[in-house]
């Protein structure tokens, strides 16, 4: 993978837009994790260099250049997969306060 071309993929807005389109056939863990990545920038509890990793790994599940095509069945399994990864990586998305906004984000689609 590519990182610096999936971190360059990120936005903010294109990863509201896709969450806001697409959450329900990513599937509930798969949006809670991306939303851990997200808010532990937005909160300020990750470093420099854990936003690097955030930034591609939220580019890669905002991408539609990815090894899975999203359409297809089972299409989100690589971006779960990668998105879980960093999220196991990072110490920052295991705050209290992070975990607490990503839930209740989630919330909106699942709940």
């Amino acid at each position: 993978m590519n990182d610096s071309k999936f971190e360059k993929a990120y936005s903010e807005k294109s990863f509201w837009e896709k969450l806001g389109k697409y959450a329900k056939e990513a599937g509930k863990e798969l949006v809670i994790n991306a939303l851990k990545l997200y808010y532990a920038i937005a909160l300020g509890k990750a470093n420099v260099g854990q936003i690097a990793t955030i930034m591609a790994a939220l580019g890669y599940f905002i991408s539609p250049a990815d090894v899975i095509p999203d359409l297809l069945p089972g299409g989100y399994a690589d971006d779960a997969g990668v998105i879980a990864a960093a999220v196991g990586l990072l110490a920052c998305c295991s705050d209290k306060e992070v975990v607490a906004a990503a839930k209740t984000k989630a919330a909106e689609w699942f709940d």
